[in-house]
This record gives structure tokens, C-alpha cells and sequence, in this order.
């Protein structure tokens, strides 16, 4: 799971629709033979009672990564709206009338929002038409630049003894939003999306924006630039998903729509893994927030299937489906369906097994992998946090490796939804890294929550080495994923949820041959740029991007990082956690450094900083840095 931590403090308060929309905020009105007594307490503004009625039993004793009422104080009307309109809330806010959305983010922001997103443009348009894109090797397009996931790039444009004069080059600033996924470059353009569902196309050199598109919903995943078939006019398509399980195709000149597909009807289901091309083929990861709705004893838990799906480039159409569960069935109480008081509701199973992380292509063998995450239910489920194998050609599972088996979570455990004997939540994050060796056999390497490493053959998913590197937690361990080169992999640990004295935060390096541990370097001591120093942690919780020298781990204090590959040595340090001049004119902050890591292209690195919707500190900047600012 990838939202938030169980709590038993985390009380369902939303209602279904009838009893939502009957929301009545009555004047108070008082008897004749009171008028003379002390005047009660005026009452709460409609907003506040909103808020206390259906969201504090979660924000105002928030566990693990449920986000504070403070926290949530600090995103924008439009990110606040966005998520309980068609965001990771839409659930819970089934029902709310669009109005009570606003009294809920106009008390909280301080402004109401219009029910209809702002489109204003962007500040600083560039001059002219972009030049032809065309694909080149020092691309970093998708999650990583390769299709392995190795999240290395060898063609950085700079070395790592140059990184002492490694500066900041410019800032944008994110409209309305907190930094959510990770940035791409391809051919001298970059393209990103926020957590408001706006996706921007900039000139990577200075940062003018070329185009922006409103998604339909939140945007968190990498993107991958393609080139279409031939029937398509061979244009260049920006490719992506949001948070309402919606694949986009843009052209990627002029932002113009080519199509768009809703791929899983599940109320839940959303795309938070970036999607793969080969060929005319797109391979998108289904999650979902089913774990979260799970929070209402009355929602009918749990029916969502993690998937791998492939479409059809041109058109968007589904050529096959690689469910990770077998179809959810009604259960008996006596199948263990939860815990949950009896209440009437019909409860389901299997379920879970979602795909977070972007696919690992293996073009020579025809095949994909993905890591899975946990059960919702008690049903036996045997590729929940798994490595699976899929046949590229017709979506056919080829082998499955369970790594925890009994990983049964939700977030209503435990009070309500909760399988009997949850699970520890230590699910996979990370995407899988293929990894050549150079006498050519493979292996992958599969990075956990639990905070264990493992590396597999490829063949049937055998584990050749396995190392723990942490306790883990729900929040890792491993969260998002690690970086190989041509003979370590380097870890970054995070271990954010566990008590000072369990955690071990840290970046290690082990030898891909053997699992053996070469060096390790642990976090140093939160150094917070914000005031509430209750909410600074050093974990490292970003995914890693390695290039030859250097290995770039970032913290959730804000600070990134880059390392010696050979001793783990500091190499250079940079506080994102800051206030910008951005070249689009807004106002710019800096924050947490969570999620898409560092991204290496053409002699500049690039980075968001503020993913700090549930721990740590919000922000919306996007930062670039060159070579002496050059």
C-alpha cells in the first residue's frame, strides 16, 4: 500500500450519498428564558463543520503517512479540491455535493475554489515552435532511460569531479499544486505532470513552457515520448496516466489530445506506475486506493485486481489483460472475510496484488516483470508481493516468485475491513531492475518495503541471494526504488515510520555478483530548512539515479545528495527545501524529496522538490541545475 499508514485513531466518518448530501447547517436558534444567560459559542462555520464531520477522525490523530489538518493547511485550494474531487479522496468524498468540496477547501486553504480548474496559461511562453524531436541515447525518458529500470545514465553531459560546480540553473514553479511524479527529457524538451492533473512541456535549457493540458485527475507518473505508427502521421506522443486510471496520448509539439482511454473501471483503480512503449505497444500498471476506502465499515471490501494491460499505441485500444488476483467472489464469514463488527455488508475476495512501479522490459526474452503489492483480504492470493513474469505477446503470466507471503492489509485495520492477522504492509514500491552481466547472463533485482533486497533469475523467478538492509516499515525500507550500474546496486533506505532506534536510514552499496554489502553511509542528521521540526526526517526515501562516479540519493529533509560510487564518499549537497525566482513568475518552494528521483540528461540534472503531501514539507518547485549555471 502507498497511501497512508492503518490508525486506530482513523475513524470512517463519510456517509453514503443520501446522508451526505443532506448536510443541514442550522442557525441557532434560542428559547425566550435563555436570552439572559451567558450566549453559547457561535457556531462553526459551515467548512469546519464539514471538515470535523467527515475528515478530522483521520487528519486530527494522523498515523504513519495520513497527512495532518496542519499539513493539509499548507497545499493550494486547487490540489485540496482536485483530491477530493477526482483525486486519491474521490472516494471518500463520494456523494459530497460539489459545493461541501469547496466549504471543505476554502476552510482549510483560506480560498474556495471555482468548481471548475483554472486553465489560465503559464507565464513565460517560448518563442516559437520547438525544433523536430527525435529520440537520442542521452534521453531519460520514462521512469528510468532504460527499459531495464537501472535508473543510471551514462551519458550524463558532466562527471562526477565536476560536481562541485554543480548550481542551480532555474526554477518553475508548479501552478496550484505540490510536486507529484517525475520529470522527463527528451531531445531538449522536459515534460511533467502535478498533483492538480496540469502536464507542461519546457524548454529543458530555460524552462519556457512550450504547452500545457489539464488531465481529468492528478498526475503522478513518469512519462514516456514515443513515435507513433505510421498510420498515425508518425507524430511524437507524450504518453501518461493519471489517478482516475485514465491513459493519455498528447502530441507532444503542440499538446493537442490524440486520444484518451479509461483502462479499469474499479471506482479506485489509478495509474501511479509509469507506462512502457516497445514497438506499438504500451504497457501500463493498474493500482488503486482500495486500501483507503477500506476505512468505511460499509464499503463492500475488496474487489480491485491489480493488472498489467497492454494497449495499442495509436488508438489506445486494449490488446490484452494480465490480472495479478483471480475475480473477486462474495465471502461467508467463515472464509475469515474480516474483522469488521457485523454491519450487513457483503465483503469480497480475493483482491489487491496492485502494480505500482513502472513495468522492467525484457525485449530478448518477450517478456515484462513487475513487483506486486499486498493483499486486501484473507483469501490466499499467491502473487501479492511478488515478482511476476509476463509474456509480452499475449499477457500470459509466465512465473511468479512471492517474496512475504500473508501480506494482507488495509487501512481500516485495525477496527474496520481488516483481514484477521494483517500483514506487516511491506509490499513493493520499486520497479524491478534487469540487470546484464557482462558475460550476459541476467538477473533481477527486486527492492522491498520490508527492507530486504533480492536478486532472481530470470528464467522462474528463483531468489539466487537475498540481504536485509533494514527493519522495514509501511513507509520502508526500500519505498521507491534503487539504482544499478555495471556492478553495484545502490539502495536508498528510509525506514521513516520506525521508532530513532530501529531506524537506519542510510544509502548502501552491494555487489550485484554476490549481495555483498561494499560500503554504506548513513543519513546525516535531519537539517530542515522549515520550522516544525517535529515534521523533519532524513529518510531516504527518493529513488536513485546513479551515473558513472556518482550516485544521487534525496531525503525527506529536503536535501539531495550525490555520493562516490567506490567509497561512498560526499560528494556535493544541495537544500531544495528553499524559495525560488521562477522563470514562470510564481511563487516557488522547495520541500521534502520523495517519490521520482534525480533525472540526468544532456549536461543538466533536474528535480522536484515538495512531495510532502503525507509527511514532511509540501512544495511545488521544479529545479534544474547545470554545470556552473551554464
Amino acid at each position: 500500500m502507498h497511501y497512508a499508514d492503518s490508525s486506530n485513531a482513523c475513524r470512517p466518518r463519510f456517509k453514503r450519498a443520501a446522508a451526505l448530501l443532506a448536510v443541514v447547517l442550522p442557525a441557532v436558534v434560542l428559547p425566550a428564558a435563555s436570552w439572559s444567560e451567558a450566549a453559547p459559542p457561535a457556531a462553526a462555520p459551515p467548512g469546519e463543520q464539514l471538515f470535523e464531520q467527515h475528515c478530522a477522525g483521520c487528519h486530527d490523530a494522523p498515523v504513519g503517512r495520513i497527512p495532518s489538518r496542519e499539513q493539509l493547511r499548507r497545499h493550494s485550494p486547487a490540489e485540496v479540491f482536485q483530491a477530493l474531487r477526482a483525486g486519491v479522496m474521490r472516494e471518500q468524498a463520494k456523494g459530497l455535493a460539489v459545493y461541501q468540496m469547496q466549504l471543505i477547501t476554502g476552510y482549510l486553504t483560506g480560498e474556495e475554489p471555482g468548481e471548475v480548474r483554472a486553465a489560465e496559461p503559464e507565464s513565460n511562453p517560448c518563442k516559437g515552435a520547438p525544433a523536430p524531436l527525435d529520440l537520442t541515447g542521452s534521453d531519460w525518458n520514462g521512469w528510468a532511460r532504460d527499459a531495464g529500470n537501472a535508473r543510471y545514465q551514462p551519458h550524463p553531459g558532466f562527471t562526477a569531479a565536476d560536481l562541485p560546480r554543480l548550481q542551480l540553473k532555474w526554477a518553475y514553479g508548479y501552478h496550484g499544486s505540490y510536486t507529484y511524479g517525475q520529470p522527463v527529457v527528451v531531445a531538449g524538451r522536459l515534460f511533467t505532470g502535478s498533483s492538480t492533473g496540469r502536464v507542461y512541456a519546457l524548454d529543458a535549457r530555460s524552462g519556457c513552457t512550450y504547452f500545457t493540458f489539464d488531465a481529468d485527475s492528478s498526475v503522478r507518473t513518469a512519462m514516456v515520448v514515443a513515435i507513433m505508427p505510421a498510420g498515425a502521421a508518425h507524430r511524437r506522443a507524450v504518453i501518461f496516466g493519471d489517478d482516475a486510471a485514465h491513459v493519455y496520448a498528447l502530441d507532444a509539439a503542440s499538446g493537442e489530445l490524440l486520444w484518451k482511454v479509461k483502462v479499469d473501471v474499479h471506482p479506485v483503480a489509478r495509474i501511479s506506475g509509469a507506462p512502457k512503449v516497445l514497438g506499438t505497444r504500451i504497457y501500463v500498471p493498474i493500482s488503486s486506493l482500495e486500501e483507503l476506502a477500506a476505512t468505511d465499515p460499509k464499503y463492500p471490501c475488496c474487489t480491485f485486481a491489480g493488472k498489467v494491460m497492454a494497449l495499442d499505441l495509436a488508438t489506445g485500444r486494449t490488446l490484452w489483460t494480465a490480472r495479478m488476483t483471480a475475480e473477486a467472489k462474495p465471502l461467508a464469514d467463515e472464509d475469515g472475510a474480516s474483522n469488521a463488527a457485523p454491519n450487513g455488508t457483503q465483503h469480497f475476495g480475493p483482491a489487491g496484488s496492485s502494480v505500482w512501479n513502472s513495468p522492467t522490459i525484457d525485449e530478448a526474452r518477450g517478456r515484462l516483470y513487475v513487483a506486486t503489492g499486498n493483499s486486501y483480504t484473507n483469501v490466499k492470493t499467491a502473487t501479492s508481493d511478488s515478482v511476476v513474469a509476463i509474456k509480452l505477446a499475449d499477457g500470459a503470466i509466465l512465473w511468479s516468485s512471492q517474496l512475504t507471503p500473508d501480506d494482507n492489509f488495509t487501512v481500516g485495520c485495525p477496527t474496520v475491513n481488516c483481514p484477521r492477522n494483517p500483514g506487516p504492509d511491506v509490499d513493493f514500491g520499486a520497479s524491478v531492475i534487469l540487470h546484464r552481466a557482462p558475460r550476459g547472463r541476467s538477473v533481477l533485482l527486486a527492492s522491498q518495503k520490508s527492507g530486504e533486497v533480492y536478486a532472481l533469475d530470470t528464467e522462474r523467478g528463483r531468489v539466487l541471494w537475498k540481504v536485509r538492509l533494514s527493519e522495514g516499515s509501511p513507509l520502508g525500507g526500500i519505498e521507491w526504488g534503487s539504482a544499478a550500474d555495471e556492478a553495484a546496486l545502490y539502495v536508498p533506505i528510509s525506514d521513516a515510520l520506525l521508532p530513532p532506534a530501529k531506524a537506519a536510514p542510510g544509502l548502501s552499496a552491494l555487489s550485484i555478483a554476490s549481495g555483498k554489502l561494499k560500503w554504506r553511509v548513513n543519513a546525516p542528521t535531519p537539517a530542515c530548512a522549515w520550522d516544525e521540526q517535529s515534521n523533519c526526517r532524513h529518510a531516504f526515501q527518493q529513488a536513485a539515479t546513479v551515473m558513472p562516479g556518482a550516485v544521487f540519493a534525496g531525503a525527506l529533509d529536503g536535501h539531495l545528495r550525490a555520493y562516490a560510487t567506490n567509497n561512498g564518499t560526499l560528494l556535493w549537497d544541495y537544500d531544495t527545501a528553499r524559495s525560488y525566482q521562477a522563470v514562470n513568475a510564481l511563487p516557488t518552494e522547495g520541500g521534502s524529496l520523495d517519490l521520482g528521483g534525480a533525472v540526468i540528461a544532456e549536461g543538466m540534472l533536474f528535480i522536484n522538490s515538495g512531495y510532502g503531501r503525507l509527511i514532511g514539507k509540501p512544495g511545488n518547485a521544479l529545479l534544474a541545475f547545470s554545470i556552473d549555471a551554464r
